[in-house]
Order: C-alpha cells, then structure tokens, then sequence
C-alpha cells in the first residue's frame, strides 16, 4: 500500500510538472496535450469516493495555479471524478476481479482502456474549453480544440500507460 501511495505521488509531481510545460503549447492555434488527468484514469477502482474527489480536486487546482484558470481544471477534474467509476464499468463487466483493479492497457486490455480513457478525456477536453469559452460565439473554433485536444492527449496517455510500470496488474 506504501508502495503504490509513493508512486502515485511521484506520478502525480511528474505529470503535473509536465503539464505545466505543454500547457504552453498549443499545435496549430487548436490543439493542447492534456496528460495530467492520467493520473485520474489511473487511481484503483476500488478507492474511495472522497480520496478520489479530493486527488482530483488538487490536481486540477495544482493546474489552475501554474496556469492562472481559477478553477476550472478543479471543476472538469471533480466532474470527470464523479463519473470515472460507472465509465469504466459501462466498458468492463462487474465482478469480484474488477473490483480493485488499477485501470490500464494491461490489466484491463488496449481496447477497453481506449474506450474508458477516451470517453473521460472526451468529457474533460469538453467541459474545459466549454468552460474557457464561456460562450457560443465561435463554437466552431471551441468544437475543434475539444476534437484535437482529445486526439492528441489520447495519443499521448496512451504513450504514458504503456512506460508506467505494470508488471503486477497483468491480466490473469
């Protein structure tokens, strides 16, 4: 347990540190990588409601820090918290194995990861630039940065899941 809070820690000081670089980025006057909400797809199934609201909460806010959004990671990020558990139980079948499994392309398959991580990155990439925005005023511009923000921080979590270490969330 020890073992797992550390690394979840150091995942968390990375991909925030890493965040706050891409932030800067944007490909194309449309696109922005989004990896930090890696680390929300990949808290156990099994953890606690409140743990996960509150992870959640200080990432997203450690983003809105760095970024000076004022809270707006902290809500997509609390928003995407609340439904991660009926999303990965819409792709996965419940029962006594899925229970405290740690969400990845090993444990859970490439496919049903990409279709759990990309419904969560869909609904985050939406409510964030909707947020942004704040208006329907070009809606057209907003759309297509929700569309290849989505694309490309899919493409890089993907990336990251198959580095993190997964030795002992093979399947069986």
């Amino acid at each position: 347990m020890a073992k797992n809070t550390i690394q979840f820690i150091g995942l968390f000081v990375v991909l925030v540190l890493v965040q706050v670089i891409f932030s800067k980025i944007m490909l194309f006057n449309v696109a922005t990588p989004i990896i930090f909400i890696y680390l929300l797809f990949r808290l156990p199934i099994s953890m606690s409601l409140n743990a996960v609201f509150t992870i959640a909460f200080f990432s997203g806010l450690a983003i809105d820090m760095f970024n000076n959004t004022q809270g707006m990671n902290a809500l997509a990020c609390l928003l995407v918290s609340a439904i991660r558990t009926k999303v990965f139980y819409a792709f996965v079948t419940r029962d006594d194995e899925t229970s405290n499994i740690i969400p990845s392309c090993k444990s859970v398959g490439t496919g049903t990861y990409m279709k759990y991580a990309g419904t969560l990155m869909l609904i985050y990439c939406f409510l964030i630039f909707f947020i942004q925005a704040f208006t329907f005023h070009n809606v057209l511009l907003t759309i297509a940065r929700v569309i290849c923000s989505f694309v490309l921080s899919l493409i890089l979590i993907y990336g990251i899941d198959s580095l993190v270490d997964t030795r002992r969330e093979k399947r069986s």
